[in-house]
Order: C-alpha cells, then structure tokens, then sequence
C-alpha cells in the first residue's frame, strides 16, 4: 500500500471530522459533556455530576476545542488550553500544581519568561464510541506504534492527531510562545514522531497513572510538523482561525 500524500490525508480528516474552537457557551456545554462521559462514567477520574457537566476553576480562563463527526455531528472529542488568567499571571496552571515538588520551574521561565505567552493542554478527551481499539477503554486518548504501521497495516491516528494540532491552532490565534502537557511516556514519545517540539522539563509523577511533564514550542512545531501533516494542518489552521475571525474578540476567555 502506497503512503497517502499529504492533500489526501487532509481530505481523508475532512470526510469525517470537524474541529471548532469553542467560543461560545454552547460549545463549551458540548465539551464538558465529553469530559463527563469520559472522566467521570468511563474512567472514574472524577465524581459524576447532576448536570453531565465535568468542570472546574480552570474552565474560566480556558478556550476549549472540541471535534465531531463531519457526517452526523456527533461529539467525538475534545481539549482546552488552560491560560494564565491576565490579572493573575502567576497562577500555577494545572500541571504545576501536579508536578509542584519535580518541575523545573526555572526552566520554564528560560523558555519563555512573559507567564501570558504560555498555556496548558488540558482535558483531552475522546468519547468511547471512538476508544474502540484494543488497550483504549481506560484511557481519554490514546496513541499507539501500531498508529505508525507500514505497509498493508497503514494507518493514521486521525483522532489524537487532529486534537493535538487543533492546540497548536489556538496557540497561533492566541500569540502563545509554548505549551505545557502532562501526559504518558510513550504518549510523549509519540508526540515527536508527528514532529511536535516536545521537551521532559521534570521528573515523572503518579497521577492517574505515570506522567511526564512537558513543555512544547509552538512556533517550532509548527515549522517542523512531519511533512505528511502539512496539508491537514494547513486545513486545521484555516478552519479554526475562521471560526475566531467570525466570533470577533468578545468571545475570547
């Protein structure tokens, strides 16, 4: 089997998903329904909620991304980006507070200094209808070697993928330097094989499970995404910041 160019990729992901930021409180409702479904019936991570609602204080200064299914507008997963509220910039994001005793604090300030420029990837979650394969049920995302096959065993992780450029889109509507994300080794692993510039900025800790602490550069991921990404990125991109010409900056968090 021959490997699908880059324009094919794109109008494979076109076929049958969609990304739109959520700039509007209806959106948001969809996206933490998502997470309920997933944090709190499928995983237990957190105790389900009267409304089917997962929230917390993060959500107030977060812009969350959520996909669906381009055929029947079916919710089929979601991110947000926790930013650092503007009048209170040294607000620990979500990830320092987890990694308080093994983040190199210092480290982050090197990479960029200006705490506003900065955001975290947070709440990726992926319905269950969608964690079919084997090894998904207990996780919210999952990305696997076999996503990577070769030959008659091609295939592309279309989900996590889409989700993770989908970040990277905000972060360039939002003028974002960096991005920070806790997630699974291999997961992390995984990452820079697609060509995300992923960086351990602290040692792992037990959180759901084992967890790296990691810091990606926007602008450098952006330029270095593998060369089959490029046009689904290029979709990704153009899609999502339509959706904020069209929102204006009201409805910015």
């Amino acid at each position: 089997m021959n490997q699908p160019s880059s324009t094919e990729l794109a109008d494979s992901f076109r076929r049958y998903f969609t990304l739109v930021p959520a700039l509007d409180d209806a959106l948001r409702r969809e996206t933490y329904r998502i997470r309920h479904d997933v944090y709190c019936h499928d995983l237990g991570w957190e105790p389900p909620r009267a409304d089917e609602l997962e929230t917390d204080d993060y959500d107030r200064h977060s812009l969350p991304c959520l996909m669906r299914a381009a055929q029947t507008g079916t919710r089929v997963g979601c991110l947000r980006l926790v930013l650092c509220p503007p009048e209170e910039p040294l607000r620990p994001l979500p990830m320092e507070r987890t990694c308080a005793h093994t983040l190199d604090h210092a480290l982050i300030e090197r990479f960029e200094p200006d705490r506003r420029r900065i955001a975290e990837v947070s709440r990726l979650a992926v319905t269950r209808d969608y964690r079919r394969r084997k090894g998904e049920a207990d996780k919210p995302i999952a990305l696997e070697q076999s996503d990577f096959g070769e030959g008659a065993q091609q295939r592309f992780p279309f989900i996590p993928v889409g989700l993770y450029l989908s970040a990277f889109a905000l972060a360039a509507q939002l003028d974002l330097s960096y991005l920070l994300v806790l997630t699974e080794p291999r997961l992390a692993r995984h990452l820079g094989r697609i060509g995300l510039d992923i960086h351990q900025i602290g040692e792992p800790v037990e959180h759901r499970g084992v967890r790296i602490p990691s810091i990606m550069d926007t602008r450098a991921t952006i330029a270095n995404l593998h060369p089959l990404t490029h046009r689904l990125w290029d979709q990704i991109h153009d899609d999502i910041a339509a959706a904020f010409a069209a929102a204006g900056s009201a409805a910015l968090p």
